[in-house]
C-alpha cells in the first residue's frame, strides 16, 4: 500500500522535473504503479492533491527548516549560519523552488501558498537579524539575504551552490 506521503513525494518530484503540467492523477498512478482508486482513497481528486503538496512543500521546505533552527540554543547570528547551511545543503531544492515559482504564476492557490513561505521565511530572517548586533537595518539585511538565494535560482546558469555558499560568506561578514 502506497503511503499519502509517498504520493506527495513522487508528485514533488514530478513538480521538480517536469513542472506542474506533469502533476496528473494518471501520472502518479503509472509512477507508482498504482490504481485511480487508490489515488482517491488518499485525496479528494486532483484539486485535493495539489492542496495536500502546498502543505507538504510549506512544512518540509520551511517550517521544518525554522523548527531545526529555532530547536538550537545559540545566539541569532549562530542560528542564521546553519539555516544558511541547510538551505543550501539540498541541491534538489533549487528545481523544486522554480518550478513552485512557475506554477505558481499560472495558479492563484499556488500562489497564495508561495506568498505565505516567501512570508513566513522572511519574517523569520527578519527575526534572527534582529538579534544581531550589526550597524545595519536588520529588515533589509533580511530581505538582501533572501533576495540573493531567490535571485541565484531564477539566473542561468543556475550558481553553484558553493558559490552561493561564498556570497553568503561574504555577505556575513557584514555583520562580523
Amino acid at each position: 500500500m502506497v503511503t499519502r506521503v509517498e504520493w506527495i513525494e513522487v508528485g514533488v518530484e514530478l513538480l521538480a522535473t517536469e513542472g506542474a503540467p506533469a502533476i496528473t492523477i494518471e501520472r502518479l498512478t503509472g509512477e507508482l504503479g498504482m490504481t485511480k482508486g487508490s489515488f482517491y482513497h488518499h485525496f479528494a481528486g486532483a484539486g485535493g492533491f495539489k492542496t495536500a503538496l502546498l502543505e507538504y512543500f510549506e512544512q518540509e521546505y520551511t517550517t521544518r527548516l525554522i523548527d531545526a533552527v529555532q530547536a538550537e540554543n545559540a545566539k541569532p547570528k549562530a542560528k542564521l549560519e546553519h539555516l544558511l547551511r541547510l538551505v543550501l545543503t539540498d541541491p534538489d531544492n533549487v528545481a523544486l523552488e522554480i518550478a513552485i515559482r512557475a506554477w505558481a504564476l499560472q495558479d492563484p492557490e499556488v500562489r497564495a501558498a508561495q506568498e505565505r513561505v516567501d512570508a513566513t521565511r522572511t519574517a523569520y530572517l527578519k527575526e534572527l537579524c534582529h538579534g544581531l548586533n550589526a550597524d545595519l537595518d536588520p529588515d533589509r539585511y533580511a530581505q538582501m539575504l533572501y533576495l540573493i538565494l531567490i535571485g541565484a535560482e531564477q539566473v542561468l546558469p543556475t550558481v553553484e551552490r558553493a558559490d552561493l555558499r561564498e556570497i553568503y560568506n561574504l555577505t556575513l561578514r557584514l555583520i562580523d
